[in-house]
């Protein structure tokens, strides 16, 4: 009995396969393409996790099978390198993220090639390598010369303590996940890419894909296209009489049970309230000590529904333009500054959140939509605003909602008081983050310029190319320009220390000599932008670079983007369905724009699909708090690459919730012991008879093999290959002496290499073949082993001959079924006329009706 030792067969053909290349795809070439694309992770230091093993492994198969089947498949791979985590190391323990990068890619990349991943590694790509965020650089500068990326001073998260500013995902509970200490809100001038004028598009291309339908609704949702109007609420207050209070609504129909507004803590109206002379010390005492505790919350905790609201009056009032209502404006951290106008119109009456806000602090209910049954306003809102008729709205009244909308914008329009408006969820993009391990913003502030009023659109250049762009902008963004291209890559500096520098500023803030330059417009001195790029900034079009990862004149050369795009299938997980493919679609949209990509494809990627997720042994998803974290390479060494991979794709279906089950993976361990032994004893036989019944097994079982992989049903795949063995062995217990023969386990051999690509290649190759199993071609179905065996089953009436029909086996054993055929057998019929007092079955042979 042959045994499978699985650490000598590794070993043997992972060098070989370093040096083969059925795994290259080949650009240009006349076969069918096929892009398939999975997320490259971040190269932590905890290495490759049973997560990344799976999705790699479920993209693996579907690629291979691909391979096999004559498609030239470019199956990629690369590290998405810069971000948090390795910062806070290298601030932790002084050693360089370059040195931290590189060797934890190198553990990585190690691990994906024991794990057999038939990976492009020709096209191996990292975010960190400024060959490659050269091209991050010049996307950020065409956004910029095309009047999308602006400066702006917007809030971010402050520690106090380690006096620097933090990602949302440092901020855990309201605390510096650093230090712990109480995180609040500053403001600081940031760098902002204009997603919002692309908010119809990213919809509207969603038509062009074959995203699932949840994808299609996480993106749709997060954009979050609203019709309605912007109002304008003029202040009443003395001091404040020409300010405005603008908002959009989408139920412009309800204004006039506006009961009063509510403004966001950081709204621009709170700093000019503090900074009057007409409000009183103790009113402005209130405001200052509610915006600072404003401050400490997360935009997240300040609009949670089921928390409670707070606010403060803000001293002033607004006249509400439709009926000339004097209504108060109070201050209130539900409404965000980042969002909308920052300021809202309530309507108590119709809104739960207005509602309990309002019965908080005694203000008035006035309902304006009168429901078909008995409601009492002062317990509840009346939240179904779709239904009912228009009350204490004179102009409207009597009409139903949607008429009353109507109505009352062409009122807003005619008056002067507002207009018909689309707002969206989607706010623009803040692109600036003050922390050291990022791409360098290749911008350049000249002071001089700056006091001039002298911006990039007002040179030669600008003139002739910039995009178009507000007198407004222009004037937020004097004295700033672009890197001259030809400058490209501006590199990270290494330095010796990454600790921050207390002003909110980047630690490059404080590399003097790099920061000094000279301004390309005047030549006067000048300085480097000091903030970094989000970590999405390189992972954004990482996709397109790998079609050409090497060419330093464009993104890609365009013959080999024609031929590549788009992505044909990109896997990746839930997470990710919302911002990151957002922001890559746009990237792409914006590329497509200015002619950087092929006009062929206006979307850049055709099918998405969500990947499951691998819970630990106790049913919770895997963390070092819980130990119960399963190590790649823990089961790479104890069972074997084939193993883990077939295991993998066994335990459930490709995009479910999973939990790792280590008997179940010993099951798989004994699978493939036996598949190996059943396979090598078959090749070696000299010769046999060849089964009819193992032919059609075989067929089947490619079938199944087949339509499984192409609709990423693994799990279902690998039981077919599994029953196909249990059959095999039936068969020769059955019939002794069949065999499979050599031709028909090849196939076999086929199927499997997918899955178990080390233990394949080793049968493979026993089997008398040279070249390697998976520069084979898939097997084909043979239609006439996939048609039914059909029998005879004898009818008789009263021991008498009176007919046949024909069964399969299967069916040929159901007594009822057959019984229900004969009956209607014309020649039988005529013979049933009688009571059938019994029916004798013979299964697979023959049936016989007693009648009396």
């Amino acid at each position: 009995m042959k045994k499978r030792d699985f650490k000598k067969i590794e070993k043997k053909w992972l060098p070989v396969w370093e040096k083969e290349t059925w795994w290259q795809a080949e650009d240009n070439s006349k076969k069918k393409k096929l892009y398939v694309l999975v997320e490259f992770p971040y190269p932590s230091g905890s290495g490759l996790h049973i997560g990344h093993a799976f999705t790699m492994t479920g993209a693996d198969v579907y690629a291979r099978k691909k391979r096999m089947e004559g498609y030239n498949v470019l199956f990629p791979i690369g590290w998405d390198a810069f971000g948090l985590p390795t910062e806070n190391y290298a601030i932790k323990t002084g050693v360089k993220p370059q040195i931290v990068t590189k060797e934890n890619t190198d553990t990585f990349r190690r691990q994906m090639k024991n794990m057999a991943f038939s990976f492009d590694w020709r096209r191996e790509i990292n975010t960190t390598d400024p060959r490659y965020y050269r091209w991050t650089q010049w996307i950020f500068i065409q956004l910029f010369k095309a009047g999308l990326a602006y400066k702006k001073a917007m809030p971010i998260n402050w520690c106090p303590s380690c006096k620097i500013g933090l990602a949302n995902e440092e901020v855990v509970n309201g605390r510096c996940e650093r230090c712990g200490a109480e995180v609040t809100r500053r403001n600081l001038n940031q760098w902002i890419v204009k997603i919002t004028d692309y908010a119809d598009r990213l919809i509207e291309g969603l038509k062009h894909t074959d995203f699932v339908e949840k994808v299609k609704a996480a993106q749709i949702n997060w954009i979050g296209r609203s019709e309605g109007a912007r109002v304008k609420f003029k202040i009443a207050t003395r001091g404040f009489e020409d300010q405005y209070l603008e908002v959009f609504t989408t139920r412009p129909d309800t204004l006039w049970g506006a009961a009063f507004m509510v403004v966001a803590p950081e709204h621009e109206l709170v700093e000019a309230i503090l900074k009057s002379s007409v409000i009183s010390e103790e009113k402005k005492k209130q405001i200052e000590e509610y915006v600072a505790q404003a401050r400490k919350k997360s935009d997240l905790e300040r609009t949670e529904l089921e928390k409670e609201k707070t606010g403060v009056f803000s001293g002033l009032y607004a006249i509400n333009p439709v009926n000339k209502q004097k209504i108060p404006v109070w201050i209130s951290d539900f409404v965000l500054a980042s969002y909308g106008t920052g300021a809202i119109m309530a309507v108590p009456a119709h809104d739960e959140r207005d509602h309990a806000f309002a019965k908080k602090y005694n203000l008035p209910i006035i309902p304006v939509i009168k429901p078909k049954k008995e409601w009492d306003f002062q317990k509840a809102a009346y939240t179904n605003v779709e239904e009912g008729r228009m009350i204490n709205s004179p102009p409207i009244n009597g009409l139903v909602p949607r008429e009353a909308i109507k109505k009352t914008i062409e009122i807003l329009e005619k008056e002067g008081w507002g207009e018909k408006a689309v707002s969206y969820h989607l706010r623009d993009w803040i692109f600036s983050r003050q922390h050291y391990w990022g791409e360098p913003i290749p911008m350049v502030y000249c002071e001089h310029c700056a006091k001039k009023g002298i911006t990039w659109w007002d040179t030669p250049e600008g003139k002739k190319e910039g995009g178009k762009i507000s007198e407004e902008m222009k004037k937020s963004l004097a004295g700033w320009f672009p890197l001259p291209e030809e400058q490209l890559p501006l590199e990270l500096p290494e330095v010796e220390h990454y600790e921050p520098t207390g002003t909110g500023e980047s630690p490059l803030a404080a590399i003097t000599d790099w920061v000094k330059t000279t301004c390309p417009v005047c030549g006067r001195p000048a300085r480097r932008e000091t903030d970094t790029m989000p970590n999405w900034a390189g992972s954004d079009w990482y996709f397109l670079r790998y079609i050409d990862p090497d060419n330093q004149k464009a993104i890609g050369d365009m013959k080999k983007l024609k031929y590549w795009m788009p992505v044909d299938i990109y896997i990746g997980g839930d997470e990710h369905n919302t911002l990151h493919l957002l922001y890559s679609r746009f990237i792409y949209h914006f590329l497509w724009d200015i002619g950087a990509v092929p006009k062929e494809y206006p979307e850049p990627y055709f099918r998405r699909v969500s990947h499951g997720v691998v819970l630990g042994p106790d049913g919770q998803r895997m963390s070092k708090s819980r130990g119960n974290i399963v190590n790649p390479d823990d089961i790479l060494e104890k069972c074997g690459a084939d193993a883990l991979r077939t295991y993998l794709m066994f335990m459930g279906p490709f995009t479910g919730t999973m939990i790792w089950n280590e008997r179940a993976l010993q099951g798989i361990v004994r699978f493939l012991n036996r598949a190996y032994r059943q396979i090598s004893e078959e090749i070696a036989k000299e010769e046999g008879e060849e089964s009819e019944e193992l032919k059609r097994l075989v067929n089947k079982t490619i079938q199944r093999v087949s339509q499984d992989i192409d609709n990423l049903e693994f799990n279902t795949a690998v039981a077919a290959l599994m029953e196909f063995f249990n059959g095999w062995e039936k068969e020769q217990q059955k019939n002794k002496g069949v065999v499979l023969g050599k031709e028909e386990a090849k196939k076999i051999i086929k199927l499997l290499a997918v899955f178990a690509p080390y233990l394949s290649e080793e049968l493979w190759h026993q089997s008398g073949e040279k070249e390697s199993v998976h520069a084979s071609s898939w097997p084909q179905v043979e239609e006439k082993y996939l048609q039914e065996k059909k029998v005879e089953i004898i009818v008789q009436v009263n021991g008498k001959l009176r007919g046949k029909v024909m069964v399969s086996p299967e069916e040929g054993k159901d007594k009822e079924k057959v019984t229900a055929l004969a009956k209607q057998q014309e020649k039988v019929v005529k013979f049933l006329k009688g009571e059938i007092v019994k029916v004798v079955f013979v299964p697979g042979r023959l049936v016989n009706f007693v009648v009396k």
